[in-house]
This record gives structure tokens, sequence and C-alpha cells, in this order.
């Protein structure tokens, strides 16, 4: 019977048209019409899941997060939409609050040159530090470190302590304004919440900015040559294709490195937005591929870290976006 159809019931009619049933017949006959009409509502209501409290109750629905995200696809940290979404990819880093969350440093001020203890916290609603996080490519929260020129590029990994302060020993080598920006996955209240918040440290000194390279596809570090195939956009995701060669001009043997072939982070000159990529999980012909939009035009920094033989190198590049 469908679903939306009403149950019909027939009661037995006399073939004769004589006389009227009595009383007795005519109070039988409707005592058996409620039994059938409870019968047939107790049995509709175990076919829909029952009437009571628990059973009939409202589920909750799903929370997207980062960690219910696949990790092994293509993505740009800071959103769950597909990577074949059009528009520009999400900026972060611009604020040290959002979505509930603060960054807290708790050490803001450094000498040039000299290793010192970064400090810091992520505070919930409350103002309670958070101390539940989500792993997220092998680690419970990445750190990027640049000075406000685009120079001095460090990707860390501070380490938790059970009241939910951060550390990490952090040299920055010359005088200027950096920008601290921690990118995670925090668990507050059983949902999760994917963020990247940025916060200046100060370096004391005599500022002369540099100015960035032309841009060019090549870009030298270490004993290593890396290019890179495409042209990031703003309208559409496309295509960017890494190659990494040895000082003899081979293909390197890359190493996966926090589950991936490579991690790119691009910053946007003048307000250092943040965005970082992840590539397919497999070599295309020897190269990592990443997909991008880029947030805006302007221009960028680019930044590819990858590892040969257990050892982590980052190649940079400075990319315009029209």
């Amino acid at each position: 019977m469908p679903d939306d159809e009403e149950p019909r019931f027939g009661l037995a009619r006399p073939e004769s048209a004589g006389k009227p049933a009595g009383d007795g017949f005519r109070f039988a006959a409707i005592g058996a019409l409620l039994i059938v009409v409870l019968f047939a509502g107790y049995g509709l209501g175990r076919l829909n899941g029952g009437t009571t409290g628990e059973a009939g109750a409202t589920r909750p629905q799903a929370t997207p997060s980062a960690s219910a995200f696949d990790e092994s696809q293509p993505h740009v940290h800071g959103t769950t939409a597909p990577i074949g979404t059009t528009g520009g990819a999400p900026v972060g880093g611009l604020s040290l609050s959002g979505g509930g969350l603060t960054l807290t440093p708790l050490t803001t001020v450094f000498d040039a040159g000299k290793a010192r203890r970064l400090e810091f916290t992520i505070n919930g609603p409350g103002g309670a530090p958070v101390t539940t996080f989500a792993v997220v490519h092998d680690k419970l929260l990445h750190l990027i470190v640049i000075r406000r020129d685009l120079t001095g590029f460090q990707h860390l990994h501070p380490v938790m302590a059970p009241d939910g302060t951060w550390s990490v020993d952090l040299t920055l080598g010359e005088p200027g304004l950096y920008r601290m920006i921690a990118d995670f996955t925090a668990q507050v209240g059983g949902v999760e919440t994917v963020s990247s918040l940025g916060s200046d440290l100060t370096v004391a000194g005599d500022y002369a900015p540099v100015t960035l390279p032309d841009p060019v596809r090549a870009a030298t570090t270490g004993d290593f040559q890396v290019g890179y195939e495409g042209t990031p956009a703003t309208e559409s995701t496309q295509p960017l294709l890494m190659t990494v060669t040895d000082g003899s001009g081979k293909p390197a043997v890359l190493e996966p490195y926090l589950g991936a072939f490579g991690h790119l982070v691009m910053l946007r000159q003048n307000d250092l937005g943040y965005v970082h990529v992840h590539p397919e999980t497999q070599l295309v012909d020897g190269k990592v591929k990443f997909w991008l939009a880029a947030p805006s035009p302007g221009t960028y920094r680019m930044f590819l870290d990858f590892q040969v033989a257990g050892k982590v190198s980052t190649a940079a590049w400075t990319v315009v976006v029209s």
C-alpha cells in the first residue's frame, strides 16, 4: 500500500434487506471496527518508527569538520568546499579571533638572531584555553611565521602542554614586524572548527624591507631546482604541477612529508592573507599536483615544502595573479 494512502476497512453487510439489526449486533459491529482501527494504528506506528520520545526524537545532524573531510583529496585549509568550486580560495590569518576562538600569544617580542620560546594559547568562547584538537596532516597545529616583507618564512609544529599552552623555539633573524599564523582544527563542545588565526610579533632594530624577487617559474633551494607549471587564477580552480630535480638534473626522489608529497603556502603581499594547499596523493609523471584558486588579484609569495632523503627543503617564488 502506498505510504500516502489511507488504510481502508470494510464491514460485511447482510445480503437481505430485512429488518435492521438489533442493538446487540450494532454494538458488536462498532466494537469490531474500533479493534481493527486500533490494531492498524499500532501497526503503522511500528512501521514508522513508533511514537515514543526516544524512537521518534529528531536526530542531530552531522556537522562538517576537517577530520570528517577526506585529507587524501587535494584541498585548501579553512574550507570544506570541494576542490572544483569556482571563485577564490578562502583567506586565513588576517584576524586573531574568529568562530568563537582567539589566538592569544604569550610571547610577542624577540631579539634578532636569538632563539626564544614562543608560547600561545587558543582560547574558546568562554576565555579558557582549548585543549582538544584534531590531527590534520599528522599534526595538531601548523604554525607559519613570516616577516611583513614576505621573507624569513618558517613552517613549524609547536607542542601543546596539558593546560592548552602551545610552545616552540623560534629564532627571528632580522629586525621587523612578523606575522604568526596558527592553522588548526579545534574541538569545542563536540563541534570541530577549522581555523587560521594570526597575530604580530616584533623584533626591535632597524627594519630594512627586502624587495620581492621578480616572478619566475624556477627556484633554487640547496642542491635542488624546483619549477612549476600552471597559472593561478581567481575565478576558477587551476592545476599547478611542481617538478623537483637534483644537482645532476635528475628527478629527485620525493618522500611523503606530513602525509603528502608537498605542502604549498601562498601569502598575499601587504596583508599576508594566507592559503595552505595540499596536493593529490599520487605523483603525476613524477610531479606534485596541486589545485588552487587564488583569493584575489595581486602579488603573492608561494612556498613549497618537500622532503628528500629525510630532509625538508623549501622553495619560494613570487607570483602575480591578474
